[in-house]
């Protein structure tokens, strides 16, 4: 609101009062009134809801018009409503919004973007007055709320791999201050599995020496025997614990252990390695 003229709409009586009263935006109750803008942001808590919005305002919108998708949706949504609305010649494109709200709120919102060149170049500015951060690009529409679930899923994941880790530290009476000092040192257990594991061996296809996977499945082995031994319940690691196993029976075990990924590489005919 601070670099366009805004209109907004919310279902919300609250929420539209505040928008008036706070940033200066004209509110609506009306959500066809929106049809006649250029440009659609899309901010709204799930894909059923997204996809009603655009359904309603689809036969409105003004050819040419473009909808900015923020919301966390799939890569599918998005493309699906790219083909419900081209008909009227109203172009997509997803920008989903890696930053939480105090980022936002304070213009330092980073947004991962997916679409065609000439529709994000025309669209660029909005981007970036909402983007303050910066505007990542990701590839083809889809591939910036894809990159958006792909961070989600490992952000929720580590958090229950940090919470069962910070639960065994204080178990055996480690600082947690510690611990979380270690785990993110370069050579520790955060950083060196993206930086080394998955950018440097994964990515070059490089399984050769390094740590045995068989030592890896040892120690999340001695993880799951201390945790026990002091009743502490591991669920997350517990399942690492079983790639482990059957990276070890499929004959991996004297493979650096990231080579892990070849079993997704069977599982899903696919390669991991950069450029495949």
């Amino acid at each position: 609101a601070t670099a366009f003229d805004v209109v907004a709409f919310d279902i919300s009586v609250e929420r539209r009062e505040l928008a008036s009263r706070h940033a200066g935006i004209e509110a609506t109750d009306d959500l066809i009134k929106l049809a006649s803008e250029a440009v659609i942001v899309v901010s709204l808590p799930n894909p059923a809801i997204s996809g009603s919005v655009l359904q309603q305002l689809a036969p409105h919108l003004r050819d040419g018009a473009t909808v900015i998708e923020t919301s966390t949706v799939l890569p599918d949504d998005v493309r699906e409503w790219q083909r419900m609305l081209e008909p009227s010649g109203v172009r997509v494109i997803d920008a989903a919004v890696l930053s939480g709200v105090a980022q936002m709120e304070q213009g330092k919102a980073t947004l991962l973007v997916g679409g065609e060149d000439a529709v994000l170049a025309d669209v660029q500015p909005v981007l970036e007055a909402i983007g303050g951060a910066g505007v990542e690009r990701f590839g083809a529409l889809g591939a910036g709320m894809a990159a958006k679930v792909v961070n989600n899923g490992v952000a929720h994941a580590v958090m229950v791999v940090l919470v069962e880790a910070f639960a065994m530290a204080r178990a055996e009476g480690v600082a947690l201050t510690d611990i979380a000092k270690m785990l993110d040192r370069e050579d520790g257990g955060l950083q060196r599995p993206l930086n080394h594991r998955i950018m440097q061996r994964m990515a070059a296809g490089d399984f050769d020496g390094g740590m045995p996977l068989e030592a890896a499945r040892k120690d999340s082995t001695l993880a799951l025997a201390m945790a026990q031994r002091s009743g502490t319940p591991l669920f997350a690691t517990q399942a690492a614990q079983t790639v482990y196993d059957i990276a070890s029976g499929t004959g991996l075990g004297r493979k650096d252990y990231s080579a892990i990924a070849q079993l997704w590489e069977g599982w899903t005919d696919r390669g991991l390695a950069y450029g495949e």
